[in-house]
């Protein structure tokens, strides 16, 4: 079998991630809506125009630390501004605090994580990590589950996670782009700037989905793109699809 290069995304690709974050937003708007009680402001509502902001705030300053717990107070104060409600420094430290809790959650790998860097490290392919965020926060959460044995130093994280960052990657380490995948769960950050590699990508859902994740291919895919349902499928869809490529 003819080694390949695998790059993995690491939240809800290898790691849970998506759901810790739900579930803190669910407190936010259960907040929200005890302190907007009286104007009777739906939870729907509330998330709409927090996934608005924090939408903004990723796309103009990345992944940080500080996005989502400011789209939190920034909710707030939209919400307290349009609907006439003081603002207060207390319920906005608190709404800080209750948004910070999110990176002090537990990781939890994603289902047949282990099974799969062991067989892909059997074949001898040469796996890598990519990931979006704060490094010290990723290499924390790195370590807490042990990626470091399957990965070693070969870890990238960015703060914008974008088709220029991946082509970086792709042309200063010289990998054959014939031979590298790229396998994560965001169209957006994961596999567009794949397609536009022009890498092999493999696209799997995560188990809960957020929307700024989601968008349309606007390219045709000049490598091999496949589509899974689940993270123990890579190993052998990667060796099938070795078998059917020429060399």
């Amino acid at each position: 079998m003819t080694p390949q290069t695998i790059l993995f995304d690491l939240d809800d690709t290898l790691i849970h991630c998506n759901k810790y974050f739900d579930a803190v937003l669910d407190q936010f708007a259960d907040l929200l809506g005890t302190w907007f009680a009286s104007h009777k402001l739906a939870t729907e509502t509330i998330k709409q125009k927090q996934l608005e902001i924090d939408i903004a705030g990723v796309n103009l300053h990345g992944f940080t630390m500080d996005h989502f717990p400011i789209s939190f107070v920034e909710t707030y104060r939209y919400f307290s501004d349009v609907l006439g409600r003081s603002k207060n420094a207390g319920e906005e430290e608190h709404l800080l605090t209750l948004g910070q809790s999110v990176y002090q959650l537990e990781v939890e790998p994603y289902p047949g994580m282990i099974e799969t860097l062991d067989k892909l490290q059997e074949e001898g392919h040469l796996l890598y990590l990519y990931t979006g965020g704060v490094v010290a926060h990723q290499h924390k959460k790195i370590k807490s589950v042990q990626l470091d044995r399957y990965f070693g130093d070969r870890v990238f994280v960015r703060q914008h996670k974008t088709a220029e960052a991946l082509e970086e990657i792709v042309s200063s380490n010289g990998f054959d782009r014939s031979l590298t995948w790229m396998i994560g769960n965001s169209m957006r950050t994961d596999v567009m700037p794949a397609i536009k590699a022009g890498i092999n990508c493999i696209h799997i859902p995560a188990f809960v989905e957020w929307e700024y994740n989601i968008i349309e291919i606007t390219e045709v895919p000049r490598g091999r793109f496949l589509k899974l349902g689940s993270l123990g499928e890579v190993p052998a869809a990667i060796a099938e699809s070795i078998s059917k490529q020429p060399y």
